[in-house]
């Protein structure tokens, strides 16, 4: 079945932010568009605010006059369910709720045609389930948009244990002509982004609970290392606590307790106080501060001499790279230990692998080691993460920290934890992406678009694993699971068979 024509009519139920914006996008995309709300008056006001947007767009030079008319001209109200008969395609919008979305769906059955197509825009609530109080859940599929719907890029599209796969590549189809990304996903609880991303959030809470640093600094390191939009802790003070947790806690029942998604009692406790971010003025960060926290930086140190830096890896050629560009002399080394990044007299700088720098120290033994984190581009990175080893010497840490501040980046000290933060949040990510793929539910290709297109990852989980190498990320989750012994850091067995066979994350 192809992508729906334009002369279709979409019905849209439920015009909250998420169902007006749906109905923005099928106006934009040329189709008649009906919307209903079972509150009085509430699609009349939707469609004034819409037609206002696209006027909006029309300013900003992002739409014609013609087709912002258009779009305007293809709104109308629905006064009744009954008023969706002749819909090619009806999407609910409605209140997270079980019953209620079944007792909808269920009069939407009655009404319209037999080769129509049911959607809901459910986040987090089975398809399956959904479509179980149907007379014909073959044509029950999910179409998960994001907020706002106009803006952001990403379809989910869900299919449930009975749905048609004529009828998920139909909406796969028209949502790409509606200038969507869309990916298919099975019915499984998060679907694909709610549950690839719940690492995010995890790892950056289990940071601060051990004392790696404080918010401001784990936020900077992972926007200014990791090339993330946000950090985790203002990107969860701008959803909201009570909705983040509530998602979180949601995925960790709905897979019966895997300590993979177990929820943080740091997390648990703002709820509870109340402290739910932006809307209440606080949450990991106080809104009404005279002064914002800012991140923790390392004091201007001279670059040492004698400095030797080694260029068989990425990183260690792009640090040789900056500090040539502005004239600090070095020495190139290329030897086969190839997560040294340099030397300083006996001190050395290691690529983090998921151990900590004392480890590393112990198993040397040599006491001053210093471990980098993980970046996504160390041509343009303005800041790193670094740990020395409890032993190390001062001035060691010092001269390392006096190097990489000459290569133009500001260098932010962790506790010495494992895997320090970047890259034991990106193993994490692709760990579980991978688990979405050994299981099936998405492909290694969808996953990917899904975090990218969906929460503006810099890369996609997969892309990023295979960039830094499968078996360097196998051997940093096994690293964090020596440490912690903590089952959610366990590797997925797709990841850990690709990385035996060669074949790649995205290999067929």
């Amino acid at each position: 079945m192809p992508a729906l024509p334009l002369s279709a009519a979409i019905g849209v139920v439920g015009v909250g932010a998420m169902g007006a914006g749906i109905a923005q996008v099928a106006a934009a995309a040329g189709h008649p568009v009906l919307i209903h709300d079972a509150r009085p008056l509430a699609a009349e006001k939707a469609i004034e605010d819409i037609r206002a947007n696209l006027a909006r767009q029309v300013e900003k030079g992002r739409m014609s006059q013609s087709d912002c008319d258009a779009a305007a001209r293809a709104l109308s109200v629905a006064s009744a369910p009954a008023g969706f008969k002749d819909c090619a395609l009806v999407l609910e919008a409605i209140v997270e709720d079980l019953d209620a979305k079944r007792r909808l769906l269920a009069e939407l059955e009655r009404v319209v045609r037999r080769d129509a197509i049911l959607a809901t825009n459910t986040s987090s609530i089975s398809v399956t389930a959904i479509g179980a109080g149907l007379e014909h859940p073959d044509r029950l599929v999910g179409m998960h948009f994001f907020n706002p719907a106009p803006i952001m890029q990403l379809v989910e599209v869900v299919r449930g244990m009975a749905t048609e796969s004529s009828v998920t590549e139909c909406v796969y189809d028209t949502a790409a002509a509606w200038r969507k990304k869309p990916v298919h996903t099975r019915s499984t609880p998060g679907f694909i982004v709610n549950r690839v991303a719940r690492p995010f959030y995890a790892e950056g809470l289990r940071l601060l609970q051990e004392g790696a640093a404080d918010c401001a600094t784990l936020d900077a390191i992972m926007r200014e290392a990791g090339g993330f939009r946000m950090g985790p802790f203002e990107l969860m003070d701008m959803i909201g606590h009570d909705v983040n947790y509530a998602v979180t806690r949601s995925v960790f029942d709905a897979y019966y307790g895997d300590p993979r998604f177990t929820p943080s009692l740091l997390q648990l406790e703002l709820v509870q106080a109340g402290f739910l971010g932006r809307k209440t003025g606080r949450g990991f960060y106080d809104y009404a501060a005279a002064v914002p926290p800012r991140a923790q930086s390392e004091a201007p140190a001279a670059c040492p001499s004698g400095v030797r830096i080694c260029t068989n890896t990425v990183f260690g050629t792009a640090i040789a790279d900056r500090l040539r560009a502005r004239g600090v002399p070095f020495v190139e080394d290329r030897e086969a230990d190839t997560d040294v990044v340099a030397r300083i007299g006996d001190a050395t700088v290691h690529l983090t692998d998921g151990r900590t720098a004392t480890q590393r120290a112990a198993a040397s033994g040599n006491p001053d080691v210093v471990v980098v984190d993980l970046v996504f581009d160390p041509s343009t990175a303005s800041r790193i993460a670094a740990a020395p080893a409890e032993q190390c010497d001062e001035t060691a840490w010092r001269a390392i920290a006096g190097l990489l501040q000459a290569a133009d980046i500001s260098v932010s000290r962790l506790k010495d934890v494992p895997g320090l933060a970047v890259m034991r949040t990106v193993a994490m990510l692709a760990n579980e992406a991978s688990d979405a793929v050994h299981q099936q539910v998405c492909s290694s290709a969808d996953v990917d678009l899904a975090m990218r297109a969906g929460v503006a990852y810099p890369a996609g989980p997969l892309e990023w694993a295979e960039r830094i190498g499968e078996n360097a990320v196998l051997i940093v989750l096994e690293n964090l699971f020596e440490y912690y012994g903590d089952p959610r850091y366990r590797a997925s067995p797709y990841l850990r068979q690709r990385s035996l066979s060669g074949r790649g994350l995205h290999g067929g």
